[in-house]
């Protein structure tokens, strides 16, 4: 047993009792060790109070919800999956788009997309038609279709005249969103006349930048946050692109651009809108740490607004009608969830992690008292201190960007991905992991 005594320098050695009355300043701290003391003898009794039940082992750690974790990169600001997630495209925070394959045990570079000159800021792989899209701040875009073993790019017209924030295929994927720091929406599509893709502008609708959109079900409504701090939902019916359906809803007699709702729930930057799988509900998230929620948007809006005690959010996903995924400075996913009644609130972190402590109190005491008075660690123990570790789960950095990883038609999501400005891309096991509310 090691017992903390302490004393002056060529002094006698002190109990921390007598060493509490001594006036002096000038201190030591030692390490004495005692033996334990014998064991005593084991009892003969035959009560059936001392006899002892078998003593169980403890049970094994819970599984880790992170399924998988790739270092990539320093820093990733955007990746997408392809259909089959067998490979994987994403940004490291420059000009260019690196395509990963796995094989057998380990990833592979396969192709690296260098057309863009500045930071590309959206990527999306769409699932049926194969083909990747990307739009970067030099104000450009590019969709990239496989030819062979190489992918193709070509140029979209976006009539910018600042940066490219966002981007997002529609259910359809014969449409594609972008959100720019020009206050405005590209809606872009392919015209077979000319074998280019060109893009209608929405216009005089934002008052700052646009920071994430989302389709709805139907592929005619748009979402949009903006740094206005205000959630909208426009149309984006195309005349020759789009087709006007025999069923009871308006969607398809509103006009392109047509804003259907303006939501100004948020006092500071809006982030992350999403709609639910059906589309009745949605959802997105403020810098000031809060969390929306809005039911019947084309009809009567309802809202609910959810405080958040930590970080602000930056992107959030609806892994069912009721349970929502939600991802930002934190660094570790937040699960929120609704009850019968349509109420919803914050269920608990996904990535929990307990604090571990040093199994030595002994050389915790000396690294505490070597830090305050500046000795030396490597002093009168040879007992390893562990390093103390950062608070935290999987992510060491902001999670920026969250994708769904869908099997076919299924309309919850089991599995998702998350990458952060730590450079990691972590695949996480909601299936096991949530109480998925449908």
């Amino acid at each position: 047993m090691w017992a903390a005594v302490v004393g002056v320098p060529n002094g006698p050695v002190r109990s921390a009792d007598e060493w509490c009355t001594s006036s002096s300043s000038v201190f030591r701290f030692a390490y004495k060790f005692q033996p334990f003391p014998p064991p005593s003898p084991p009892s003969t009794s035959t009560s059936a109070s001392a006899t002892a039940a078998p003593r169980r082992s403890p049970p094994p750690p819970p599984a880790m919800a992170a399924a998988a974790i790739h270092q990539f990169a320093e820093c990733i600001t955007c990746h997408a999956w392809s259909p089959d997630h067998s490979m994987i495209a994403f940004c490291p925070n420059n000009n260019e788009v690196h395509i990963y394959k796995f094989f057998t045990d380990k990833w592979e570079k396969l192709h690296v997309l260098s057309k863009h000159d500045q930071i590309v800021s959206g990527i999306d792989w769409g699932r049926s038609s194969n083909k990747i899209v990307t739009v970067s701040h030099d104000r450009n875009s590019y969709v990239w279709t496989q030819e062979g073993h190489d992918w193709v790019p070509t140029l979209v017209i976006l009539k910018l005249n600042r940066a490219a924030l966002c981007v997002q295929w529609s259910p359809k994927e014969n449409k594609f969103a972008v959100g720019s720091g020009a206050k405005s929406v590209c809606i872009c599509y392919y015209e077979q006349d000319n074998n280019w893709w060109i893009s209608k502008v929405v216009r005089k609708k934002h008052e700052s930048s646009v920071t994430s959109v989302a389709w709805h079900p139907n592929n005619i409504l748009l979402a949009t946050t903006s740094t206005d701090g205000k959630c909208r939902v426009l149309s984006t019916f195309i005349k020759g692109v789009d087709t006007r359906g025999s069923h009871a809803s308006t969607s398809t007699d509103w006009k392109f651009g047509e804003q259907i709702a303006q939501l100004d729930l948020s006092s500071m930057w809006a982030f992350g809108v999403r709609w639910s799988p059906s589309g009745k509900t949605l959802a997105y998230a403020g810098h000031n740490s809060m969390i929306y929620f809005i039911d019947d948007v084309e009809t009567s809006p309802a809202a609910q607004n959810l405080a958040l005690r930590d970080l602000p959010l930056r992107d959030i996903l609806f892994l069912s009608e009721r349970t929502v995924i939600g991802v930002g400075f934190d660094c570790n996913p937040m699960i929120f969830s609704a009850d019968e009644t349509g109420l919803w609130s914050f269920v608990r972190y996904l990535d929990e992690r307990k604090v571990t402590t040093s199994t030595s109190r002994a050389s915790q005491l000396s690294e505490a008292f070597g830090k305050l008075y500046g000795q030396s660690k490597q002093v009168a123990s040879s007992d390893t201190v562990e390093p103390s570790k950062p608070r935290g789960g999987v992510h060491e950095n902001c999670i920026t960007c969250i994708v769904p990883l869908r099997k076919g038609n299924d309309s919850i999501v089991k599995r998702f991905s998350t990458s952060g400005l730590d450079g990691k891309i972590v695949v996480w096991d909601a299936e096991n992991h949530i109480d998925i509310k449908k």
